[in-house]
């Protein structure tokens, strides 16, 4: 009885967010779509790329040598994409990065056909600038938010990629053998095809270009980032996110390893992109009713538990199940992060510190990413997940110090 009071109330809150952010509103459903088409195309690298490198690269241990360089692509373009953002807008920014992803796409293809493991590194590495680029969306949903939808746009953004989940890995799924014997090949024209959609969409968002003086006013970027609370804010989003992308990159080639098929491969990485993103629909919701430190700690407890399960066997459930805790994990830590790095800076403080923060996360990952080939080779899959384990603990403690340091400042301040 009570189900049809609770939509009720649901489409009322829906109606006044319509009312009161209509320009947000409408922001945030291009970069929702736009995000779907993103996140396809970084769905497509990770599916594919440590597999086309162990049949390309001139030695084993350089598999995830491609994963790697698009890490890279994502840290050197992070602080460049704020520069622009800053002098030339955010829609300017956006069309520049799905271009390159669409380029990258097609270079990746050429390098699988020419047999060449270089070219088709830079087709990666151009990927990963689109991807970086798109990292900024949940950002720009805020742009022209109430402060009372903030969160949820950047839940709103970041559930856009719920469809990359399905979009990214059947787009594998159903073009990687089209062009035999050139696997993949045809999948990365399909990705740069998935680009030019994705440059159409966000052809339409509405954010002002930054006035000269919003760009010269606000601290400096130093006395920012050293705030108590954005280290822990960058913190629990570089642990979030550098451990997922250490055990997802690894994951495919682990699978591939334990005799799993490609399919099974695929759909690993569907439901662990659906699993990133789907929460999302409700995560700016539970960081408001919980808090966002609550919502981050689970986070890193899920990244956990999936370590623990995939510790304990190397059957497809293992992978599956580990994969999608991953995703989950990554969603609410992340998220969380994010929100926590959107209340360290004012409005005319947000693309420098923005960049910054994502320099940071990427810088991190790209190491991160060159040790998890060498792990996965040398040592193999139960280390990728231990080594889990240590940055979680500090990530947990780093919270618990933050969460205690705000109640001593509450204590003193009553």
């Amino acid at each position: 009885n009570n189900y049809p009071r609770l939509f009720f109330a649901f489409l009322k809150e829906i109606m006044s967010e319509i009312h009161n952010d209509r320009r947000a509103v409408s922001n945030v459903w291009r970069l929702a779509a736009a995000q779907a088409l993103a996140g396809g195309n970084a769905s497509v690298i990770f599916a594919t790329a440590a597999i086309v490198g162990s049949t390309m690269a001139p030695d084993k241990s350089l598999a995830t040598l491609p994963i790697s360089i698009f890490v890279v692509g994502m840290a050197l373009a992070t602080l460049p994409a704020g520069w622009l953002a800053r002098h030339y807008g955010r829609r300017a920014t956006f069309l520049s990065g799905a271009g390159l992803g669409g380029v990258g796409g097609l270079i990746c293809a050429a390098g699988i056909l020419a047999s060449s493991f270089a070219l088709y590194c830079v087709g990666t590495l151009l990927c990963g600038v689109y991807s970086a680029i798109s990292q900024s969306y949940r950002f720009a949903a805020t742009d022209t938010a109430s402060e009372a939808y903030k969160p949820k746009a950047i839940s709103y953004v970041m559930a856009g990629g719920v469809l990359a989940g399905v979009l990214g890995p059947q787009l594998v799924q159903f073009t990687m053998t089209i062009w035999p014997p050139y696997l993949f090949a045809a999948s990365y024209v399909a990705q740069a095809l998935v680009a030019l959609v994705a440059m159409i969409v966000l052809a339409g968002i509405d954010i002002p270009v930054p006035s000269s003086v919003s760009m010269r006013a606000g601290r400096p970027l130093m006395e920012i980032v050293r705030q108590p609370k954005f280290i822990i804010a960058a913190l629990c989003g570089t642990v979030s996110y550098v451990l997922m992308n250490l055990v997802m990159t690894s994951a495919p080639l682990a699978m591939k390893i334990c005799g799993l098929s490609l399919s099974d491969s695929n759909y690993g990485i569907q439901w662990h992109i659906v699993a990133m993103f789907g929460p999302s629909f409700f995560t700016g919701t539970l960081i408001a009713r919980f808090g966002v430190h609550r919502i981050v700690f689970a986070g890193m407890v899920m990244i956990a538990f999936c370590a623990v399960v995939d510790l304990s066997g190397i059957g497809v459930w293992n992978f599956w199940i580990g994969l999608i805790l991953l995703g989950l994990g990554w969603n609410f830590g992340y998220i969380g992060a994010t929100a926590m790095v959107v209340a360290t800076h004012r409005p005319e403080e947000r693309n420098k510190v923005q960049a910054f923060n994502d320099f940071l996360i990427f810088g991190t990952m790209a190491f991160g990413s060159f040790a998890s080939g060498h792990l996965l080779e040398v040592y193999g899959w139960s280390v990728v997940n231990w080594v889990v384990f240590p940055p979680i603990v500090i990530g947990i403690l780093a919270l618990w110090l933050s969460t205690r340091r705000n109640r001593n400042i509450e204590v003193i301040g009553t």
